[in-house]
């Protein structure tokens, strides 16, 4: 019954509310976020702490860092050694901590990310420069609380003679809180807490001046002066860092890259390791081999190129696919007040300065206390040693020396701590106290009390304290900068020739959207056959193209795929092709029309667009470059039920001539087109009846002289003069009648092409079967002929086809 009361009826959101709250609090206050006084969260804090306790310091020799572990955790930190002894090695690797804070002997890990060798073989011991976080710390300068089990004292901070926590930054991850400060430059963090004492009301600007940016002990380059000044205004910012690179010229007229300093934590064996894979992956071209050529005397690794590569678009193409190159984010946060906070460089310096004045003032005031009781006691042995005849006769007479002070006392008026002082004095002493040296040392004493209560009395005194401390601690540890700082991010662009072999390539892409790319060596090898296809398809488009070009591909939906061609799928001539629809999915009923092979977006070209309701559309070549492309993108935008025919790369030039299932054509000049944005719907480019559309648009150059072929839906053809039958006309107009209506069963076209002597032509019917005419078998007919019959509509059904056969190149 007793234990039943003893349970309380509480509410599980309640309980884990206020449980997680009280952990919470513990992992920000006591174990993830460093002090802003002295940059150490309570495991650093102890490790030094147990160190210099032990005499563990720089000029005693190297001990067993299993010892100090052990001790750590037995008197002040009662958790895992393991998180002890990295927390150790972290403060010993001059790659993660721009001062080290502990010297080590044997393996303390590496940039590659090789762990440190057993904490029982290593040897250790505190650095110079973190003795300088532990001086004064015996002169009552902090607090001290109890230890985990009350058995010893450990301090709440260290009195921290420099700015360690920008000197050394602090990375950490707790509850709700996370921070991320960088290592700084030991000379220029003093000369910016010196110009903040004496100049309060400094700008972020003017402290910028001094502090020019991080400093990480790998060196490297920042890039982005505006990031790191909203860090140092807020506390949060956005650099870049990159490694530092040189391209070297080797033998046979080959050059090599050579990486020096690396990122901040960048582990330099995964980057090497990254390098590689995408040199094997032919995702960057012209790299023979990349080598790591770290010695002792410094990181390099060797990035060894072919004969005539690009030495610096590879090294872009490393920036921006590698750790080469990486983001820096400063999320600067420390425990202030006992809270965490963000905080900007001014504030942690101001937070500093005045802990400064803290540590200063109460060691002043010890200092103080331990000179006035010495001057009190030298007061009284210049006393006795003017009587030291008679007080030798009455200690001697004394019962004891509790009796002798008391005589002491009462006979000379010496206080208790006089009477204390004399009767301890060593026989010795008396063959040397004389009344000069006692006088001198009282009168020392004197200049001292009166320094001290200077310093106490005046705060100018005590600033000019700290900072003639500040600069000797400078004048001793104070190493140049290794981070060069740039103002601006550089936008890293890489060309083409950099991640693509440079390579001609034959590219076909069939009507029923079948695509591939082929090597010249697998067409040749063909002897002039036809392209694998299905059966009933036909080529669209046949070209050689370089793998470093772009083919854009135009479908009835008007939209078109942007398809780099070193990513068409590379198959054997032979082969039938990849489906296009699984390169970049299309809609059920989306089919491909065009397809335009581009080789420089930024040429003055333009993308003509002729739609089957009339519609025609100019935009200038550059808009249809191209960053993301795993989707269709919009080439024009089309009305209810229209549809793209035939889209052309242009100059601006061009004859255009529209041809209408009923007969009519109409031809105009190119620039009756203005040129209108990407995803606009264009202009009316014929008047059309309500029953007719527009089979086709055709394109041709100024001053050719071409034959148009016409081939109707019943099996007609005929070869017209452009020039000689018809006339030249304005956009928008209905054009002129190309055939001979008839009352019964009058012809539509089914396709026309733009044609010339030597041309072959091959028409397809609806029962699958093919017929090729040769152009200069077909005599010149006018307007209104109708053609000479070249199939048989009865017996092979109508013609729903017509394309030109493309002539296979030598």
């Amino acid at each position: 019954m007793a234990n039943t009361e003893k349970l309380l009826d509480l509410p599980l959101e309640e309980v884990i509310g206020d449980r997680f709250s009280i952990y919470s609090k513990y992992i920000i206050q006591d174990r993830a976020l460093p002090d802003v006084r002295d940059g150490l969260k309570p495991v650093q804090r102890r490790i030094l702490y147990a160190m210099y306790r032990d005499g563990n310091t720089s000029d005693k020799p190297f001990r067993k860092a299993a010892k100090t572990v052990g001790n750590v955790i037995g008197n002040y930190h009662p958790h895992g050694d393991v998180s002890v002894y990295d927390a150790m090695v972290r403060m010993s690797q001059d790659w993660k901590v721009r001062n080290v804070l502990i010297e080590m002997h044997g393996n303390n890990g590496s940039l590659d990310g090789d762990p440190p060798a057993a904490m029982r073989y290593t040897e250790t011991r505190l650095s110079a420069i973190a003795s300088e976080l532990l001086r004064d710390i015996d002169k009552e300068t902090v607090d001290f609380i109890p230890n985990f089990d009350d058995s010893t004292e450990e301090p709440v901070v260290l009195p921290s003679r420099y700015p360690n926590l920008l000197v050394n930054g602090s990375t950490g991850i707790s509850a709700g809180y996370a921070t991320e400060i960088p290592p700084h430059n030991l000379g220029e963090v003093i000369d910016a807490a010196i110009l903040v004492m004496e100049q309060p009301h400094c700008t972020i600007d003017e402290l910028m001046q001094v502090v020019k940016g991080p400093d990480f002990p790998t060196g490297g380059i920042l890039q982005g002066l505006d990031g790191v000044r909203k860090a140092y205004e807020t506390g949060k910012g956005k650099v870049v860092l990159r490694g530092k690179a040189a391209i070297e010229s080797i033998r046979g007229g080959r050059e090599q890259i050579v990486i020096t300093e690396l990122p901040y934590e960048v582990n330099k064996a995964n980057l090497v390791k990254k390098m590689e894979e995408l040199r094997l992956d032919r995702k960057v071209e012209g790299v023979a081999e990349v080598r790591d050529e770290t010695d002792r005397t410094g990181t390099r690794i060797v990035i060894e190129l072919k004969k005539d590569a690009d030495a610096s678009g590879i090294l872009n193409y490393f920036y921006k696919n590698t750790d080469l190159q990486i983001t820096y984010n400063f999320n600067m946060v420390a425990i202030h007040n006992k809270a965490p906070k963000q905080m900007g460089l001014k504030q942690i310096l101001q937070a500093y300065i005045d802990y400064q004045k803290e540590v200063i003032t109460r060691r002043t005031q010890h200092e103080l206390e331990n000179a006035r009781d010495r001057r009190h006691i030298v007061e009284g042995l210049i006393k006795a040693v003017s009587i030291l005849d008679e007080i030798i006769a009455l200690i001697r007479a004394s019962k004891d020396k509790k009796d002798a002070k008391e005589n002491l006392s009462t006979k000379f008026g010496f206080t208790e701590r006089q009477a204390e002082a004399i009767v301890t004095l060593q026989l010795y002493r008396l063959t040397n106290t004389d009344i000069v040296s006692l006088q001198k040392e009282a009168d020392e004493l004197d200049f001292t009390i009166k320094r001290l209560e200077g310093i106490l009395s005046s705060d100018k005194k005590l600033i000019s304290v700290i900072k003639k401390e500040l600069k000797e601690i400078k004048d001793r540890y104070s190493d140049p900068r290794r981070t060069k700082i740039e103002k601006e991010i550089e936008e890293i662009k890489i060309d083409l020739e950099v991640t693509v072999a440079s390579e001609d390539v034959k590219v076909a892409l069939t009507k029923e959207g079948y695509i591939k790319r082929a090597s010249l060596r697998s067409y040749a090898a063909s002897n002039g056959e036809e392209t694998g296809m299905k059966d009933g398809d036909r080529l669209l488009f046949q070209d050689t193209l370089n793998t470093t070009e772009h083919l854009l591909v135009f479908t009835n939906k008007g939209n078109y795929l942007y398809l780099p061609v070193h990513e068409i799928p590379d198959k054997k001539w032979k082969e039938l092709g990849q489906h296009i629809a699984q390169i970049i999915p299309l809609a059920a009923d989306e089919a491909v029309v065009s397809a335009v092979k581009v080789s420089d977006f930024s040429a003055e070209h333009f993308i003509t667009c002729l739609t089957k309701g009339g519609m025609i559309k100019r935009t200038a070549l550059e808009q249809y470059k191209a960053q993301r492309y795993s989707k269709p993108l919009v080439a024009i935008k089309l009305k209810d039920n229209d549809e793209l025919v035939n889209a052309y790369l242009t100059d601006g030039t061009m004859n255009i001539l529209i041809v209408t299932r009923n007969g009519y054509g109409l031809w105009f000049d190119e620039d009756e087109v203005s040129p209108i944005g990407i995803r606009a719907a264009g202009v009316k480019a014929i008047n059309l009846k309500d029953d007719d559309d527009v089979v086709c648009g055709l394109i041709f150059p100024i001053g050719a002289n071409p034959d148009l072929l016409l081939a109707t839906h019943r099996g007609s053809v005929k070869k017209m003069s452009i020039y000689n039958s018809l006339e030249k006309s304005v956009r928008a107009r209905r054009g002129f009648v190309m055939l001979r209506e008839l009352k019964k069963e009058p012809h539509r076209i089914c396709g026309a092409l733009i044609v010339e002597d030597g041309d072959h032509v091959l028409l397809r019917t609806e029962k699958g079967h093919s017929i090729e005419i040769a152009i200069s078998d077909l005599r010149h007919v006018d307007r209104y002929n109708n053609g000479s019959f070249v199939v048989d509509q009865e017996t092979d059904g109508e013609v729903v086809d017509v394309w030109k056969v493309i002539k296979e190149e030598e």
